[in-house]
């Protein structure tokens, strides 16, 4: 490897040290609600959204709390001789919808960012549901 090249990866390790990032599939909770709570803590000091989280009484709250806290220990392990209290920030944080199976009696669906299933309508017909997941 080249002196530029090596100086350029090195350049990339270190801005990759100060970033910590966690990831939440397969959520049950629907994208609307959990992008409230996610509103909520973005731009935040680390303690701060994590004491948020802890004392609301969304179920989106808990699920951001362990994700934030996954986050927090994955920053630790790249920094292990950094303190906490370094006044780490959440500086992005994104909610999209995720991708669940359709219902098992279904060939195909119209809609693949959601579970299918049916509502009973009146006799011999039915309705879809969709339920989103994150």
């Amino acid at each position: 490897m080249g002196a530029r090249k090596k100086n350029r990866a090195n350049a990339i390790k270190e801005a990759r040290r100060s970033v910590a990032m966690a990831s939440l599939n397969n959520c049950p909770t629907s994208p609307r609600k959990m992008r409230l709570m996610a509103d909520l803590i973005r731009g935040m000091e680390v303690a701060k959204a994590l004491y948020v989280l802890k004392h609301s009484g969304k179920e989106a709250s808990i699920r951001l709390e362990k994700l934030l806290l996954s986050a927090l220990s994955n920053w630790q392990a790249k920094n292990p001789e950094a303190s906490v209290d370094a006044g780490l920030i959440v500086q992005s944080i994104s909610v999209d919808g995720g991708y669940a199976e359709a219902h098992p009696t279904r060939t195909s669906g119209p809609c693949p960012p959601c579970a299918q299933a049916f509502k009973p309508r009146y006799p011999g017909c039915g309705s879809c549901c969709r339920r989103r997941f994150n």
